[in-house]
């Protein structure tokens, strides 16, 4: 994400690509791209069609395999969801696990968009900060983790994770859930859809209900790279997905069958002389939004997240001192964005860059600070202003902008 996250992601990608392909390095044994995509929750949705725009390809095979019309309009990225609830073109929202509130850019805007809905339903296996920001109507369905131990008629379930190489593997919850009267995911997706389209639905939805097996079953018939995937996935290992480089195919829309070379221009970087580009990162001791602990090993900073590392120069330069309590301001938009009381950190980084944790300080990414060409937030690339930490400070901050951001007024 330290690439992607930029204004201009998608641009360094192409170019990593270009060096390699000017090195020889792509469609031979042992070289190659390797993106590390995060977590297998965010490697296995783009493989399973977890997607505002799925191809038409993708489509048909749904529409072939299960007999209804698929829906074709395509949906909405998180950006430009979080604009549709503000324009009243969203009225309802329904999560799937994690904590939209906390992983979304411009907290305060994404507040008062999820605060607009009719109604918000959130399927969570954890308490977070999103089950205290939803709609004026909203639920908080809680279901068993994939740490805990799923057993359906008297069967313990198994499910398949996507990691980083494109392996994909089993597994199995080892914990007893902490209630008898948790369900599943699936479960609670496929009792919404007996309970709406009853008799009308094509789906057999009770077969995913009783076995997990069924559901991989299906993915194999939709998606291509899943060919005996019950058995291959138990297999010591799992297996590889198919890779379209590594096995030499490569689909370029004007040269096919040949690999492409991208021309890109040279970003502008200038910033204001009280100006410092910003990024967010995660510690050792959190998962996404999910905070085990307040140390970070990766960086020796050790009981505190709410810190900004900055070059010793730029410390310098700005009148601080390490230990200094700041507040941090963002101006996109003609918007004044406040993250108060950090602590300035010493840090050996380049001079005009600065790092915080996320989600601490997503307050002061803007809903139109995206990647050009993807449209996800630029969370690497954010200007921001530093200032002596004014004690006043809170009285320019709404009470649910605090609570969104979880910042202690203390």
């Amino acid at each position: 994400m330290g690439i992607t996250q930029q204004h201009n992601g998608v641009e360094m990608i192409y170019n990593i690509v270009n060096l390699l392909l000017m090195k020889g390095s792509i469609g031979i044994q042992g070289g190659g791209a390797c993106p590390v995509r995060g977590h297998s929750n965010v490697q296995g949705n783009r493989t399973l069609l977890i997607n505002h725009h799925p191809t038409k390809e993708q489509l048909d095979r749904l529409q072939e395999y299960y007999g209804f019309e698929v829906p074709r309009k395509g949906g909405y990225d998180v950006v430009n969801a979080l604009k549709a609830m503000h324009e009243g073109k969203v009225k309802f929202m329904f999560c799937m696990g994690g904590n939209f509130l906390s992983a979304a850019p411009d907290t305060t805007f994404t507040a008062e968009a999820m605060r607009s809905l009719e109604m918000s339903v959130i399927v969570s296996v954890k308490l977070n900060r999103n089950h205290l920001i939803h709609g004026k109507e909203a639920l908080i369905l809680p279901v068993i983790s994939r740490s805990e131990k799923d057993m359906i008629n008297g069967e313990l379930q198994h499910v398949s994770t996507e990691n980083s190489m494109g392996v994909v593997e089993w597994s199995r919850g080892v914990l007893d859930p902490i209630s008898k009267n948790l369900i599943n995911e699936t479960h609670v997706a496929c009792r919404m859809a007996k309970a709406v389209l009853g008799e009308r639905s094509v789906v057999d939805w009770d077969k995913f209900i009783n076995s997990y097996d069924a559901v991989r079953h299906d993915i194999e018939q939709c998606i291509p790279g899943f060919e005996n995937y019950n058995k291959r996935v138990v297999q010591k290992g799992g297996f590889y997905l198919p890779n379209g480089p590594r096995d030499g195919v490569f689909n370029s829309e004007f040269y096919p069958g040949k690999a492409a070379f991208n021309i890109t221009a040279v970003p502008d970087n200038s910033l204001a002389d009280d100006e410092y580009l910003m990024g967010t990162t995660r510690t050792h001791d959190q998962f996404n939004t999910v905070v085990y602990g307040l140390n970070d090993r990766y960086r020796g900073i050790f009981n505190e997240r709410r810190v900004v590392m900055m070059n010793e120069k730029d410390i310098e330069k700005a009148g601080l001192k390490e230990g200094d309590h700041v507040d941090l301001f963002n101006y996109d938009d003609g918007i004044e964005r406040i993250a108060p009381l950090f602590i300035v950190v010493k840090y050996p980084i380049p001079q005009k860059s600065t790092m915080t944790y996320f989600p601490e300080t997503n307050v002061l990414v803007s809903i139109n600070n995206v990647v050009n060409g993807a449209n996800m937030p630029a969370s690497k690339y954010v200007r921001i202003k530093i200032r002596k930490h004014d004690p006043d400070i809170f009285k320019k901050i709404d009470d649910h902008v605090i609570a969104a951001a979880g910042t202690s007024v203390e």
